[in-house]
């Protein structure tokens, strides 16, 4: 296969997106999420394939899985994003200089943007979505698990644009293998922007060995810390949801820190975690209070290893605390700075919580299953980024623009 004629391709098509109005790419995106429901048949039947190959008990499996609903619910971000004002021709600031030259700061589109993921399928629709209504052509490489299911979505999207007369090489899907992958990560010249999603060895890989910019998209190792002077009612919610709502996700809880005053609360808190198995690997001093009052079969006790995973199955770790300040010191040492939590009814506890925590995402009695694009009003996401430069959290239409600067003159030549 000659990918070098696919990316200069893909990045042809990037500059004939130019061309396209907000009114061309909303409909279109319209359409794409009607299809998507109309074709919910076909999709799952090229899913089933992929999910036979896949053991049940895998992690990733949740992932991997679409269901009518869960279409809907892509369909829903998609008519989202087509919702919300474009991205593109932005003017972030203008001036006009003293020897009268205008200059004006105004957001344009990366170019290409590749995306390299293992077995989410849903991505190839969140993907597209967003880079289109950015003015971004993209490149898929989706992992061998999932290649019925992205081939089947992209096959859907292709048909759209081609009764729209769009180029189809504004979205292209790599073959599933290692190949393609090192192709992909070094196309400098043709893809402006790498964003990895998966796991951390995929995370780790692609910045190690790209030689394109790469923006990451780090795993979930998810606190809540119960202060105190948490609420039992608001703990016993937050903790269930944000552990069980759906546990193969990034932003799912992995270890919940408790202060020492509340162990006595803890079999109340692990209540609800019994009734969806939720293992949980607690330290002596959160194993002696739940010895006999949790489940056995479900009840270990914790090891080094327990902390600074990220389980993404119903496993949960719990860590015993004497003080607000060792609660920081457990998390900054364990974080992977995604998402953090603080349930407290102390103020001043819950100002520094948001102030000191380094983390993309922190919340004040509030489950982490929040750290969504959707959820937080951006339409979808392209992927929640745990660095600091250039985007941080969800990753939506605005974090997949740069800007340029227009000069404009009228003769004007420097001295």
């Amino acid at each position: 296969m000659n990918y070098r004629e696919q990316f200069v391709n893909t990045l042809s098509a990037s500059r004939e997106l130019n061309l396209l109005n907000v009114s061309q790419i909303n409909e279109v995106l319209i359409k794409i999420a009607d299809a998507a429901v109309k074709s919910t048949d076909f999709i799952l039947r090229e899913n089933q394939k992929d999910l036979a190959r896949m053991e049940n008990s895998d992690p990733k499996y949740d992932r991997l899985k679409l269901t009518a609903e869960r279409i809907i619910a892509i369909a829903d971000d998609i008519r989202n994003v087509a919702s919300l004002p474009s991205p593109v021709g932005r003017i972030l600031s203008d001036t006009v200089r003293p020897n009268g030259l205008k200059i004006t700061k105004v957001t344009v589109p990366f170019g290409v943007i590749g995306i390299v993921f293992e077995a989410r399928p849903n991505v190839t629709f969140d993907v597209f979505s967003l880079c289109i209504k950015s003015g971004n052509a993209c490149i898929l490489k989706g992992g061998s698990d999932a290649s019925n299911s992205n081939q089947a979505i992209v096959s859907l999207i292709h048909k759209i644009l081609v009764a729209n007369k769009i180029n189809t090489n504004i979205l292209t899907l790599l073959p599933s293998g290692r190949e393609a992958t090192t192709e992909l990560l070094n196309a400098r010249g043709y893809v402006d922007l790498l964003i990895p999603r998966g796991s951390q060895g995929l995370i780790d890989y692609v910045r190690q060995n790209a030689t394109i910019p790469v923006i990451e998209t780090g795993a979930g190792i998810c606190h809540t810390y119960f202060d105190e002077f948490g609420d039992l009612v608001k703990g016993i919610q937050i903790v269930n949801n944000a552990k069980t709502r759906r546990v193969s996700v990034c932003n799912a809880l992995d270890c919940l820190i408790i202060h020492k005053s509340r162990l006595s609360d803890l079999e109340g808190i692990a209540k609800l975690l019994s009734n969806s198995n939720v293992e949980i690997y607690a330290d002596r001093q959160s194993f002696n209070l739940l010895d006999r009052k949790y489940p056995g079969h479900l009840l270990h006790q914790a090891t080094d290893e327990s902390f600074g995973t990220e389980f993404l199955s119903y496993k949960m770790a719990i860590k015993t605390v004497a003080s607000f300040g060792e609660a920081l010191a457990h998390i900054a040492k364990y974080s992977s700075k995604h998402s953090e939590a603080i349930i407290s009814e102390n103020k001043t506890n819950c100002d520094l919580f948001l102030k000191i925590v380094d983390a993309a995402a922190v919340y004040v009695n509030a489950s982490t299953a929040f750290t969504d694009g959707a959820q937080f009003g951006l339409g979808a996401e392209i992927g929640i980024s745990t660095q600091k430069l250039h985007a941080r959290g969800p990753m939506a239409l605005e974090e997949l623009t740069s800007y340029k600067w227009l000069i404009e003159g009228d003769g004007q030549i420097r001295s």
